[in-house]
């Protein structure tokens, strides 16, 4: 603008311009020319001011462009620190023992390698009359299955029971060359009572994912008694199936046989493939017996309108129980070193070394028997720890997400995760929070397992340091998750609790390993520290709370992994969340620890740590005198309620139908929320009160007041005497941290309790008494509802201890093993 000005004035001289002399022939340019002197100029400032002014809204507009795009790049830009997980380190050279493993947690039986398209294999089973089975799914009517024993390396036993019929399946692995060695299955099967034994089909299949071949070999031409394969991280291999014999392993065993190759359009359609392939045309007829017909595959098939991406071969194997079938994969580069052929009485042999080798370990690790532990419930935690390292599953692809800056959501970094899920049959697929807890049990059975489970999690983070909560990579793992939760907001936390696992392997981990780790724990510590800070100094915030104050009683929280956790009515930025700050606190003292022990600058760390664990500042913060506890603060009305309402009538169509909405009797105030519950306890779960704090005899009146949070098979999660005590957040919400006992804050508890009654001080003995009562009611109804139902569950209802919500749930639940153990 100052050069376009300064041309301008460069022009004014003696000599006519050009635009003098059309003024004169101009009546209205002499007109203007009559203005009074000094206008043009001002003139002149408007306009440019006007253009400034448009050029800095530009230049804003640009700004705000390129911070969008900048923003969005970074939330789809890995983090550029060194990976956590060495590159090829979970090849079949680096780590053979676990290259191959039980890594589809959402299927009753299959086995992968740990590979980004890695060849799947796995069973199916077909009771005819009954239903296909394949994927485990709580409401499919099969009344008890789980991991019997599991030892996350080289074996596992499990059992299946699905009505009448029993299945047994087992697999033992057996190193050797450099594609991760081979392995054998054995299945048994056979039913219960007396009875005319139904026809049952035995469904063993191998299918490759986008890279991979495979070729039948046929015998007679109809039954597949191998499949010839070969893959990028396998290289060449053999699947034989054995001839089945009867129960014991001897004779042969009449059997129909059946096959199926057909292109797949991808992993998670392998059910539906199958299903479709079925006809009744198949005849079962063994010599001297009645024929009956039974559903087979047809021999080529696949799904119409689908493009195959891989191929699937599929050994259909049909007779009546009781009867044992074994399957065996022996690697081409193993054939040098092979130690004999892994199956029949061979494969008796190592399955019984295994099992003793397994039960000697746990005694070692856990100490059950030397404690007294009945053998039931020894059998018990054996199967809690099994069906977590059984849960153990590998993943590949992208999640899908969003930025709050971006409307449409985006595909997020390609990722590879090795991680324990939750519940096979609901959750099987990776959870940041659970996965903290499930660590702390992982890490003490297989140290190096836990590790390498954290930095497949670590290597996660993006540019900015976060790392999405749930995890949905693959088609497989996609497919069983609801449309409404597969995106992941890139403002959304989850507890930190990976930290509290690496707190418990930090002393014994190796210098190298942390170095790697160190860079990425500061970058998502810090992210926690930036996005979620609170309205005050030393004060946090969940982002991500649910905006529809109509719909929901108490809007939900999901962040905070505690869901419908009561919080501020109104959510709003004054809100100050205790459990985020106490995570917060064990974060920057793990921080502290860990930059300590690798020679890094610890000082923001260990001024952090000191800071959230004054406890003058927290009273400040978070205690409510007026509630006798610590507690959330925010924009809050005890004063809710849900309400039936009808919308207006349109005329001409049928009536609307009501709705249960929110109504609010009395104005939200910036108060402390008065819900009692195990966010008012989390001072104590994360033991950041002194031993003499004044504070711990409220807390611990609390614990034990049965009105309140005591009940005789654990802690439960909100007051009996609070309002939102087993209230419904919607009318299709129901409770779920409102009451119920949950095993993962009461093991916080108990680890709490144990530590302050070893500590001298006023409460010590208060401490102890509550730790061994509270104890010995978690423990004893966690077994008390396995023996009845077979299952660990997400969570017990307060009333009588009844196993609810998903199940199996040998996600956190299965820390009663520790709880057993009494290792905290």
């Amino acid at each position: 603008l100052m050069a376009g000005e300064r041309r301008r004035r460069g022009g004014d001289g003696p000599r006519e311009r050009p635009r003098e002399r059309l003024r004169d022939r101009d009546p209205k340019l002499r007109q203007q020319q009559k203005t009074p002197r000094g206008s043009g100029r001002v003139q002149t400032a408007l306009v440019l001011i006007a253009a400034a002014a448009a050029l800095a809204l530009g230049l804003a507009a640009a700004v705000a462009e390129w911070n969008r795009r900048s923003e969005a790049s970074r939330l789809v830009t890995p983090h550029p620190a060194p990976p956590a997980v060495p590159p090829g380190s979970t090849g079949p050279l680096a780590s053979p023992t676990y290259f191959w493993g039980t890594y589809r947690p959402h299927v009753y039986f299959g086995m992968k390698t740990r590979s980004p398209r890695a060849v799947v294999t796995g069973l199916m089973w077909l009771q005819h009359g009954g239903n296909l089975r394949h994927t485990s799914d709580q409401n499919d009517g099969v009344s008890r299955y789980g991991w019997l024993m599991h030892d996350g390396e080289n074996f596992g036993v499990q059992e299946i029971r699905d009505e009448g019929l029993v299945l047994r399946t087992e697999f033992v692995k057996q190193l050797g060359g450099d594609h991760g060695g081979d392995w054998s299955w054995r299945v048994t099967v056979k039913m219960e009572g007396k009875g005319p034994a139904p026809l049952v089909s035995l469904f063993f299949y191998v299918a490759t994912d986008g890279q991979g071949t495979l070729r039948p070999v046929l015998e007679n031409g109809t039954r597949l008694a191998a499949v010839a394969g070969t893959a990028e991280e396998l290289g060449d291999f053999t699947l034989t199936f054995l001839p089945p014999t009867g129960e014991g392993g001897e004779g042969h065993k009449y059997a129909s046989y059946n096959f199926l190759a057909a292109g797949v359009p991808g992993l998670h359609r392998l059910t539906d493939l199958v299903r479709q392939s079925l006809r009744e045309s198949s005849v079962f007829s063994p010599p001297g017996r009645p024929r009956r017909r039974f559903f087979g595959v047809s021999s080529t098939g696949g799904l119409p309108g689908e493009s195959p991406r891989g191929q699937l071969l599929l050994h259909q194997v049909t007779l009546e129980p009781p009867a044992v079938l074994e399957v065996t994969l022996e690697s081409g580069s193993a054939a040098g070193v092979r130690r004999g052929w892994l199956a029949g009485p061979a494969l008796s042999t190592v399955l019984a070394r295994h099992v003793a080798n397994f039960e000697q370990r746990f005694e070692d690790t856990f100490g059950l028997k030397a404690r007294g532990v009945s053998l039931p419930q020894r059998r018990f935690a054996q199967a809690a720890l099994s069906e977590m390292l059984g849960g153990i599953g590998f993943f590949h692809g992208r999640s899908l997400l969003r930025s709050e800056h971006q409307e449409e959501p985006v595909p997020g970094i390609e990722s590879m995760l090795f991680t324990a899920v939750p519940s096979r049959s609901c959750f099987p697929r990776g959870f940041l929070w659970d996965e903290g807890f499930h660590l702390l049990l992982l890490s003490r059975w297989d140290p190096a397992l836990a590790r390498d489970i954290l930095a497949h999690w670590l290597d996660l983070l993006n540019a900015d340091g976060w790392i999405p909560r749930e995890q949905i990579l693959g088609d497989e793992a996609r497919a069983r998750v609801p449309p409404d939760f597969v995106l992941q907001h890139s403002e959304t936390a989850n507890p930190p609790t990976l930290l509290l696992a690496l707190e418990r392997l930090l002393p014994d981990a190796p210098l190298p390993y942390l170095r790697r780790l160190f860079p990425r724990l500061r970058a998502w510590f810090e992210w926690l520290n930036r996005t979620q800070a609170g309205p005050e100094p030393f004060t946090f915030r969940w982002r991500g709370r649910d905006t529809d104050l109509e719909r929901f009683l108490n809007p939900k929280t999901l962040s905070s992994g505690l869901d419908d956790y009561p919080r501020a009515s109104h959510p709003s930025a004054q809100e100050r969340h205790l459990d985020l700050r106490c995570w917060m606190a064990l974060g920057a003292r793990v921080l502290a620890a860990l930059a300590e022990r690798l020679g890094e600058p610890l000082a923001p760390y260990r001024d952090m740590a000191t800071a959230l664990s004054d406890n003058d500042l927290l009273d400040q913060l978070h205690w409510a005198p007026e509630l006798g506890t610590f507690a959330d603060f925010g924009n809050h009305s005890t004063a809710v309620a849900l309400r039936w309402h009808r919308a207006a009538p349109v005329p001409g169509r049928p009536p609307p139908a009501p709705q249960l909405r929110r109504e609010v009797r009395e104005a939200p105030r910036l108060q402390f929320v008065g819900a009692l519950g195990y966010v008012s306890l989390f001072p104590l779960l994360l033991q950041l009160l002194q031993v003499d704090s004044p504070r711990l005899p409220a807390l611990l009146g609390s614990m034990r007041n049965e009105k309140q949070l005591w009940t005789p098979f654990g802690l439960r999660s909100l007051a009996r005497d609070s309002p939102w005590y087993l209230r419904r957040n919607t009318e299709h919400d129901p409770p779920y941290w409102r009451g119920s006992i949950w095993v993962n804050i009461n093991f916080l508890a108990l680890r709490a309790l144990h530590g302050y009654a070893q500590a001298a001080g006023p409460h010590q003995e208060r401490a102890a008494e509550l730790y061994r009562e509270l104890r010995h009611n978690l423990v004893a109804n966690v077994f008390r509802q396995y023996e009845a139902t077979g299952f660990l569950w997400e969570h017990y209802r307060d009333s009588d201890g009844t196993g609810q919500g998903c199940h199996p749930f040998a996600g956190w639940s299965a820390l009663v093993v520790l709880a057993m153990a009494e290792d905290y």
